[in-house]
């Protein structure tokens, strides 16, 4: 398996060197690769999932899966994005798990929060970065999972079209299409707000 792995420009090469000791046996090096990773797999399942609980367990068993999977790993692409897949199909399954996806009906959110809402849209909003963060979260957890996960992806964690087609396994048109419609239920609602402020 490890002369079927192939260096990128793509692949740094510390994580190639430590995959490399990895699949030659050393288990302990997989650690390396965790504490490098944890941070931004965490996020982005939190992100997704929001759900700090189901976030912890899904970055733990992403890592799991991924150290299991390792030896499928060739290299075409760099390494954060093959974990990326990972992560995305794991989450995408853990939303599917879940019959009744627990999240306000944005209706509801309106109602609840619809001026600090209505603020993150305004040309001078005027609350604290921390709660427009919250607000934020409260909105990607309103949209569909495959609209979710590509923004938070793309918005959030800064990948490109490329990675975002190696991750989400399509063609970089197809990202750009789900994106748009993403981006354009965003609108949506964001012109939604703007309605009903002026009422």
């Amino acid at each position: 398996m490890i002369d079927k792995l192939h260096f990128t420009e793509e692949n740094s090469i510390e994580d190639f060197e430590i995959i490399l000791d990895i699949l030659a046996g050393d288990r302990d090096a997989y650690k390396e690769i965790v504490q490098k990773y944890e941070v931004r797999v965490r996020s982005y399942c939190l992100n997704v999932l929001q759900n700090s609980a189901q976030a912890d367990d899904a970055a733990q068993e992403i890592f799991i899966k991924a150290y299991q999977a390792l030896g499928q790993f060739r290299g075409a692409a760099s390494f954060s994005t093959w974990l990326y897949r990972i992560a995305a199909n794991h989450c995408t399954d853990v939303i599917r798990k879940i019959a009744r996806w627990k999240t306000e009906s944005w209706e509801a959110l309106l109602e609840k929060e619809g001026e600090q809402l209505e603020s993150l849209f305004s040309v001078a909003p005027k609350i604290e970065r921390s709660e427009q963060s919250q607000l934020i979260a409260k909105l990607l957890s309103v949209l569909p999972e495959k609209y979710r996960t590509i923004l938070v992806l793309r918005e959030i964690h800064g990948l490109s079209y490329q990675e975002l087609s190696e991750t989400l396994e399509c063609s970089v048109d197809a990202v750009k299409a789900r994106l748009k419609r993403a981006r354009q239920e965003i609108e949506m609602k964001s012109r939604h707000l703007l309605e009903r402020k002026r009422v």
